[in-house]
């Protein structure tokens, strides 16, 4: 059966992520974190895109993405996957032992709003909420060090945000994402379904055609006819 086309047009904000096939590591060492963001470096360079947050972790990425045109943010995250899937096998020894990557990127848009920074919190804590730093500006490959630090590479990579970032923004990182904006955010991770306001959330499944990531889950109920 043919896999669904990638819905991303331009205009929209994305939460991106990636994981590790069997949630192997993709990062086992600094090196390995480094040489990740060389890689983005050079897909931005060749694909121009606005990246608005981001955090690297052991077995997987996340990023915020706001690109313009259609198909922009395919071609970016694509190159960014595929180059750095090649170079982590030469650089492992591993050419031709598999994938890295469990698949195809996932994504979903972001309503502009306080949904839009919640989502920037979720990303920017994930190391924080793995327990790998006390503090989330302490992890040194995320965006919230990285707007920190102008002697950061990285920086110049950063585009403004499409909603006014609160001045207490490092302190309101630091704060834990309440248990009910984890599971929404974790369905739409899951599902690739649009994470809003119910009213902009029906709006954005009807215009981009995103009907089947709200269905619920399991076989459609049958009529007494045996149709669904």
């Amino acid at each position: 059966m043919p896999r669904k086309a990638r819905v991303a047009p331009g205009g929209f904000v994305y939460h991106v992520l990636n994981r590790a096939v069997a949630r192997l590591p993709l990062f086992r060492k600094e090196a390995d974190f480094e040489a990740f963001e060389r890689v983005i470096l050079e897909a931005h360079e060749r694909h121009p895109t606005r990246l608005l947050a981001w955090c690297l972790m052991r077995t997987h990425w996340h990023m915020v993405i706001w690109p313009e045109r259609d198909g922009e943010l395919t071609a970016f995250v694509r190159w960014l996957s595929h180059t750095h899937a090649m170079r982590w096998h030469v650089a492992h020894r591993t050419v031709g032992g598999g994938h890295l990557y469990q698949g195809r990127f996932k994504n979903f848009p972001i309503q502009r709003d306080e949904h839009f920074l919640t989502v920037c919190r979720y990303v920017e804590r994930n190391a924080l909420t793995a327990g790998v730093v006390t503090r989330a500006e302490d992890w040194r490959f995320g965006s919230l060090r990285v707007r920190q630090h102008d002697s950061e590479p990285m920086k110049r990579l950063l585009a403004p945000w499409p909603v006014h970032r609160p001045t207490n923004w490092v302190k309101q990182v630091n704060e834990p994402v309440s248990p009910r904006e984890q599971e929404a955010i974790r369905i739409c991770i899951t599902r690739a379904c649009p994470y809003g306001g119910a009213q902009w959330q029906q709006r954005m499944v009807r215009k981009l055609g995103l009907q089947h990531t709200i269905r619920s889950e399991g076989r459609p109920r049958l009529d007494k006819r045996g149709r669904s």
